[in-house]
């Protein structure tokens, strides 16, 4: 990147480009147009088919800059051509190719305190791990995984009930505000990151399986990352909302048995205050356990009864 083309104080409106997909991407793309700035391209995934008829959807951010009367491609090597000052890259999900980046210089908005959690799913990691705090950085965008230096950084406190889905919308709207600063304020001089590097690699959905023997704090943390799931004779059962709890006086079973709403784990117990039986809407725990009638000795997650 070539810090002088950005980094002095802005005069007025830049002339920008924006490549991004999910919703999150979207706060930051209409603050950029709320504060004036002359968005000449969106960059976005092409439309991908979804639903029973298989129809072509956009993305999100495809379909705002539709709405807000911009133009949109999907192949981010038109963005040499818009003459744009800068571009801003929030979420895009695919790799920008050095030679682009030799053309238009980039900053990225990225939903973690750089260089801990690279990668691709920075929020959900940080829940998983039991991170505290967590964050947004303004970063240069470089040909490495997120490894450029920070032009500004803004922490996040992570509650110990907040959710992925509800912490990432927090951070876009933080990114949003910091981005939105930043350009007015003048980038400055970025810094380059500084302390132990991690990595956030995209979740496959095995990682999301409730495993009973681990602590419920454990399965907690799971669960509000989102698309948690067990099984229960034989069905995918998506717990969608818990909470840790002592386990039922006189629950005497072991893990994955149930007493009432409460599933029993290797240390204490999760009430299940939500979930959703495969191919059914979603309940609540106690609702789904009157009607599933456990039989002493069945489990969650065995596919049988105990042993």
């Amino acid at each position: 990147m070539r810090p002088s083309r950005t980094a002095r104080r802005s005069e007025g409106p830049l002339r920008l480009v924006f490549l991004g997909t999910p919703d999150p991407a979207v706060v930051a793309l209409r603050a950029l147009v709320a504060a004036g700035h002359d968005v000449a391209l969106v960059v976005s995934r092409a439309d991908t088919r979804r639903g029973r008829r298989g129809e072509p959807e956009p993305s999100p951010v495809k379909a705002a800059a539709r709405e807000l009367g911009l133009e949109v491609s999907d192949r981010a090597a038109d963005v040499v051509a818009t003459g744009a000052q800068l571009g801003v890259v929030v979420a895009y999900g695919r790799i920008i190719r050095p030679e682009v980046l030799a053309e238009v210089p980039m900053v990225n908005v990225h939903f973690s305190l750089l260089p801990r959690w690279r990668g691709a799913a920075p929020v959900e990691r940080a829940i998983m791990a039991g991170d505290t705090e967590t964050g947004v950085c303004l970063m240069a965008l470089e040909e490495g995984l997120d490894t450029g230096p920070v032009y500004r950084r803004l922490v996040v406190p992570i509650g110990p009930d907040d959710t992925a889905a509800g912490l990432r919308a927090t951070l876009a709207q933080v990114g949003a505000d910091l981005l939105v600063d930043a350009l007015h304020e003048g980038l400055g001089d970025p810094e380059p990151q500084a302390g132990e590097v991690t990595y956030a690699a995209k979740l496959d959905r095995s990682e999301l399986e409730l495993a009973w023997t681990r602590p419920a704090g454990d399965l907690h943390r799971l669960v509000r990352v989102g698309r948690a799931w067990t099984t229960w004779r034989g069905r995918r059962l998506l717990v969608l909302e818990a909470t840790p709890v002592d386990v039922p006086q006189g629950a005497s079973a072991g893990p994955g048995s149930i007493a009432g709403d409460v599933a029993l784990t290797g240390d204490g117990g999760l009430r299940l205050v939500t979930v959703q039986p495969e191919g059914r809407r979603p309940v609540s725990g106690a609702e789904w356990a009157r009607g599933a009638r456990p039989a002493p000795g069945e489990l969650l997650g065995a596919g049988g009864e105990a042993g």
